[in-house]
């Protein structure tokens, strides 16, 4: 691997979530598709890349404006958000997210995820997979009070680093959006860029390690544990009880 600068010493990681630690950027295409079909539009998958990391209403706009759709960008979060509660699809952690996690948990490292996912819509996602997120300190959502502007801003990942008690230069970001990236480096924190499979690794030139997947990880250089040949615990039951959200 090569790295733009020489890796900082980090003491904390901030996740974003879609796309990152989850896999509904695939749910995300779907639901986009379908809502184009509805009034003849052609929809290509790599839009997806123009709306990765910001919240619902912005990118409503963004694919409004693309597709050219008759459509409000209420109207369309409406949509977006029936056509996901219908189909009910769950979605599985991106590769190498679990057992990454799990091993900085396992070596006393503090986490927080840091998403433009809505209060209701992130526990949504979370009601699949209670046990795994228990494990991160901070969980920092679009709506939070805190958060007065959403990615690329640097809000979301502050208001992290504040809750985890860690100054911003301690920090390492894993992000697969453009926008996330922006907002981090905003933040004054290292990132690694994990481009999502409809997106350009050139245009991630900015961030200090783009990788594949989470699976390429060598967290040594940034002074973190390195990884044991452990395997997070199997996916359980999703009957856990709720978890209460760090919203200040």
């Amino acid at each position: 691997m090569t790295y733009p600068t020489a890796p900082r010493s980090i003491t904390h990681v901030i996740y974003d979530l879609d796309g990152l630690l989850l896999d509904t950027e695939s749910i995300n295409i779907a639901v986009s598709d379908h809502i184009a079909t509805r009034y003849q539009r052609p929809y290509d998958p790599k839009m997806q890349s123009l709306v990765l990391g910001r919240d619902a209403i912005a990118s409503a706009k963004i694919l409004i404006d693309v597709l050219d759709l008759p459509i409000s960008p209420e109207e369309f979060v409406r949509q977006r958000r029936s056509l996901i509660d219908t189909w009910n699809r769950t979605p599985n952690p991106m590769p190498g997210a679990r057992d990454l996690s799990h091993q900085f948990h396992r070596s006393g490292i503090s986490q927080a995820i840091a998403t433009s996912s809505t209060r209701d819509t992130f526990e949504q996602k979370r009601a699949h997979h209670v046990e795994w997120f228990a494990i991160f300190e901070a969980i920092v959502v679009r709506d939070d009070p805190a958060v007065n502007a959403s990615k690329p801003a640097p809000d979301s990942f502050l208001v992290a680093a504040e809750r985890l008690g860690a100054k911003p230069n301690q920090c390492l970001v894993f992000e697969d959006s453009i926008s996330g990236m922006e907002g981090a480096i905003a933040a004054g924190m290292a990132v690694v860029a994990v481009p999502s499979a409809h997106s350009d690794p050139a245009d991630y030139g900015a961030a200090d390690l783009v990788l594949d997947s989470l699976e390429s990880f060598d967290p040594t250089p940034w002074d973190l544990p390195a990884i044991a040949p452990i395997q997070a615990p199997p996916l359980t039951s999703i009957s856990s009880p709720k978890v209460t959200l760090n919203a200040g």
